[in-house]
């Protein structure tokens, strides 16, 4: 997420946020997706497939009506033309960079980077888990990746990427 959301910043000269863990934001409006794959054991990563959806060209009047408020696309706001191969080359090239800074110097610095665009920090979140719901705000990103959300009760919960849904807590305008 990081490495699209300075991509898009550097290639088209505009400030998104991340919205945690894996959406890429424009004025709270969703158009980059980013969904993993991984499979590991203890001291291995076999595998890891990472799927990038950027909605590029399309118009918020070719949305379904249920989208229009929820759903942005570069070519709403860029000024310019958008080179798709040009911004797939800067997001690989990102990748590239960023990669090699966390397997030389660890993840603390991509996730203070990380920090920087968060949409999600700050806010009262909703976190919808199997068998569980709960309110509260979001706190923190910790040293693996996890959301800490400090619950209505005052606990910190660590809240995993792929076993919850966040969503805005009442009131809250963000998606």
């Amino acid at each position: 997420a990081v490495a699209v959301a300075e991509a898009i910043e550097d290639y088209l000269s505009v400030r998104v946020d991340i919205k945690w863990p894996n959406d890429i934001l424009y004025h709270a409006k969703k158009m980059v997706g980013i969904l993993t794959e991984m499979s590991a054991e203890t001291e291995a990563i076999n595998y890891l497939v990472i799927g990038t959806g950027v909605n590029i060209g399309l118009k918020k009047e070719d949305l379904p009506d249920d989208l229009k408020d929820k759903a942005a696309s570069l070519a709403d706001f860029s000024q310019k033309e958008i080179d798709r191969v040009g911004l797939l080359a800067a997001i690989l090239e990102k990748v590239e960079v960023l990669y090699a800074e966390a397997v030389a110097n660890g993840f603390v610095a991509l996730f203070d980077r990380w920090r920087k665009y968060s949409i999600t920090l700050g806010r009262e979140v909703r976190v919808i888990a199997p068998g569980e719901e709960f309110t509260g705000r979001a706190e923190d990103i910790d040293k693996d990746g996890a959301l800490l959300v400090r619950r209505s009760d005052g606990m910190l919960a660590k809240v995993l990427a792929g076993d919850v849904s966040i969503r805005a807590a009442a009131g809250d305008t963000y998606i």
